[in-house]
């Protein structure tokens, strides 16, 4: 599994990641996770609003950062 969080580095981004990455230790889960701040790529995926996360290659959330409950239904 690749997760991609999607941003430029602001506070929100770096609190989605964290939340990822606490979500996936609690859960046992492995997934590489990778820090995308690529203006380019974010636009390639139709994201206008940061932060946004991808998983295997699917837009999951945009604008907003995404609660341990909504980052559970992606790992599973």
């Amino acid at each position: 599994m690749i997760i991609e969080i999607l941003g430029t580095g602001c506070a929100k981004c770096k609190k989605t990641k964290g939340n990822i990455e606490k979500v996936l230790k609690e859960n046992g889960k492995e997934a590489e996770v990778v820090k995308v701040e690529d203006f380019e790529t974010i636009l390639n995926y139709g994201v206008m609003v940061t932060p946004a996360v991808v998983v295997d290659g699917e837009v999951k959330i945009a604008g907003k950062v995404p609660d341990e409950k909504e980052i559970r239904k992606w790992i599973a």
